[in-house]
């Protein structure tokens, strides 16, 4: 067991799966001798060698293209997109060739593609740097979204996303990289994909989050505790498959929900959340389903922090649904 941050978490998961399977391959813009630019993986071409661990051009499509061709030839492919706002030129590839292979070759060829990308703001990255286009995926019939919050989490459902057999985007949450610190097993590990952690319990409100946002749900349940008011927080971890079960049950005891996320408010990951919970545990409900997210704008750059959901908005509103 060792004291780990996400980038070696995520390090940590990439060096065992390509010990473990010759077919893993990685390979990314600067991902090879200079190791990454968040350095994730450092140090793993000299260790693999350049057949395994390389480097490519500047072409997310052409990188996204060259991992379905290997995934339909046998292999499993890592490819990194160096910023979540840089895949935008690999979509068609990744919607309609990607997600529906399997699909439209009535199961003959599959794509066991892992598609590691960093997302979200905090890093005074600009409006190039700090997207978290997640709801544009999580649309997609044939992909399956992850996004973990913690460094534990994020090498064993590394790992999962690596052996599954569908594509699996992986998005990496760089605000908290390095802020994110916790034990970790050396050894390899699985976790399911689609199974949520409650990360805070309470009996009053529900709080929906993923990604770098769990801990300023976390922040906003202590600052809650401190009022009487008990947030029951869970971490979702997989956004496809969702882990609707454990939504629904936290709703039917609390009857009031609070969704977080970075990416703009409008048409966000979590309007399905609510419109879920509005189909199947209506009357649990006491009152509206509240929103705490990026507000419908590019992403800013000197505003940053108050774009942001932060842990004083989510208290705001766990009030408000409270005392509703």
């Amino acid at each position: 067991m060792s004291v780990m941050n996400i980038i070696q978490a995520v390090h940590s998961a990439l060096d065992s799966e390509l010990a473990r399977d010759p077919d893993v391959v990685v390979f990314g813009e600067d991902v090879g001798r200079f190791g990454g630019v968040f350095r994730a993986t450092d140090g793993l071409q000299a260790k693999y060698g350049e057949d395994r661990v390389f480097d490519t051009p500047l072409s997310e499509a052409g990188i996204v293209g060259t991992a379905i061709g290997m995934a339909a030839y046998g292999m499993r492919p890592v490819p990194e997109i160096q910023f979540a706002d840089f895949i935008y030129p690999a979509f068609d590839q990744i919607v309609n060739e990607m997600a529906k292979m399997r699909y439209r070759s009535g199961g003959r060829i599959g794509q066991p593609v892992t598609i590691r990308t960093p997302v979200g703001g905090g890093i005074r990255g600009g409006h190039y740097h700090s997207q978290s286009p997640e709801a544009y995926f999580a649309h997609t019939p044939g992909l399956k979204v992850v996004c973990p919050s913690n460094p534990y989490d994020a090498k064993g459902l590394l790992i999962s996303a690596i052996r599954d057999d569908d594509p699996v985007l992986f998005l990496e949450p760089k605000r908290v990289y390095r802020a994110a610190r916790g034990e970790v097993p050396d050894e390899p590990y699985t976790l399911p994909l689609g199974k949520a952690a409650r990360v805070a319990e309470g009996e009053h409100v529900t709080v929906l989050t993923y990604g770098a946002t769990v801990h300023e749900a976390l922040k906003a349940a202590e600052i809650a505790r401190g009022e009487g008011l008990a947030l029951d927080v869970l971490d979702l971890r997989s956004l496809v498959p969702l882990d609707e079960e454990a939504i629904l049950e936290s709703v039917a005891r609390t009857g009031r929900v609070v969704i977080v996320h970075e990416a703009p408010r409008n048409c966000g990951f979590g309007a399905e959340l609510a419109a879920r919970i509005a189909e199947k545990a209506l009357l649990h409900l006491e009152c509206p389903i509240e929103r705490v997210a990026g507000f419908d704008t590019p992403f800013p750059y000197t505003l940053e922090m108050d774009y942001l959901p932060d842990a004083k908005r989510i208290v705001a509103a766990a009030r408000r649904a409270f005392s509703y």
